[in-house]
């Protein structure tokens, strides 16, 4: 028997699926596309009932964005759960594998992420606020690790990263050389910042 949910967890439950079902649409037909009445014949709703959850077109892309910080944020509770310390290498192992990603499209969301920050000055700050994120932790990392420009070292690592997405990230041309491309930044990292740990690999 399936245990009882609240109406409070029903209604949760159903604006992660409208959350996801958003993203969906931005991966797999850009984020053009993302309209009110586009997401309500997705979701199989109709256009009132989406208006429910979220009233306005700023309302659903505020949640859409945080809803994908979130999803990278708890990854990084994992992460911190799961070792004392987070290395260099985990966190780039990490950020390459784009765990999250796997679920939520990563190699194709976030080209249509930037493309929405130059003309969604909402998206450009939620935007902001995930890779300022992203940059604390990998700063934290670089440190532990001995880096002398942690700050420096995380800006350089982070726009590396995120030229696999562009280059060698899923249908780009050099696809094929993406498992390569992930080797030679992780010797970067163990030649910069310490050989993996035996748990790393």
């Amino acid at each position: 028997m399936r245990p009882h949910l609240s109406s409070d967890s029903r209604m949760a439950d159903r604006r992660t699926d409208i959350l996801e079902t958003a993203i969906a649409l931005i991966v797999d037909e850009g984020y053009a596309s993302l309209t009110m009445r586009a997401l309500a014949r997705e979701v199989g709703m109709k256009l009132a009932s989406l208006q429910y959850h979220f009233r306005t077109t700023d309302e659903l892309m505020r949640a859409v964005v945080n809803h994908i910080g979130e999803t990278y944020e708890q990854s990084f509770r994992a992460l911190r759960r799961d070792n004392e310390v987070i290395t260099v290498r985990q966190l780039v192992g990490f950020i390459l594998e784009d765990e999250p990603g796997k679920a939520i499209c990563g190699d194709r969301l976030w080209p249509q992420l930037w493309a929405m920050r130059d003309v969604e000055p909402l998206v450009s700050d939620l935007v902001e606020n995930i890779y300022e994120r992203y940059l604390d932790v990998l700063e934290d990392s670089l440190r532990l690790a001995g880096s002398s420009m942690p700050h420096a070292d995380a800006l350089c690592l982070m726009s590396m990263l995120e030229g696999t997405t562009i280059f060698v990230g899923e249908g780009r041309r050099w696809q094929k050389h993406a498992e390569d491309v992930s080797e030679a930044i992780l010797k970067l990292i163990e030649n910069n910042w310490g050989p993996t740990n035996e748990c790393d690999s």
